[in-house]
């Protein structure tokens, strides 16, 4: 029966502190062979008047934002081709590498590559996994893709598989992986 006790300062959500503390169930069940239901995770919370480090009183930090829900929310951006609000979660050195491409840093650059691949794409998720390593959250997408190939035909029930990587909130990678080029060349 894992106990975990964290010390906060006062300050973060209540949707924060929940999110912290599936993260350290997850983290716990990582590691040890132990049910959800058995790992227990006690937060305490300290007013940041009675907190000090380095002869210093301090302020809670800044909460990540969840890294699934940016995910989500620049594919929705993309596919509604809002290029301005999905360009707005990219971080500076953001690169993205499709099926058979060299590293693509700018969205004008995969609307070039798709145009002739497809008239438009759009994904049914089925799940979004999320985890930490390190300074970098990994989020993995997966699900079906539907759309239009340039003729006009549809096209749907095609896997894919999206990784990203974000750092203080914005996406800097993103490998995809998906069976249309096997699709298409199905006579």
């Amino acid at each position: 029966m894992p106990i975990v006790e964290t010390h906060l300062i006062k300050g973060y959500s209540a949707e924060t502190r929940a999110r912290l503390a599936r993260a350290l169930t997850d983290a716990v069940r990582f590691v040890i062979d132990a049910p959800a239901e058995a790992v227990t995770v006690i937060t305490h919370e300290v007013d940041p008047d009675n907190y000090m480090r380095g002869g210093t009183q301090r302020t809670p930090g800044r909460a990540q934002p969840d890294p699934a829900v940016l995910v989500r929310a620049y594919l929705e951006a993309m596919e509604a081709r809002d290029l301005d609000t999905a360009r707005a979660m990219l971080a500076e050195k953001f690169e993205m590498v499709f099926p058979g491409t060299d590293p693509m840093r700018t969205l004008e650059e995969l609307i070039a590559w798709a145009k002739p691949r497809y008239r438009f794409v759009r994904k049914t998720y089925e799940a979004f996994e999320a985890f930490g390593a390190g300074a970098t959250a990994i989020v993995y997408c997966r699900g079906t893709l539907s759309g239009e190939w340039p003729d006009g035909a549809a096209f749907s029930g095609i896997r894919f598989i999206d990784r990203f990587e974000v750092e203080d909130g914005k996406l800097v990678r993103q490998d995809v992986f998906n069976d249309i080029a096997e699709v298409k060349a199905r006579p």
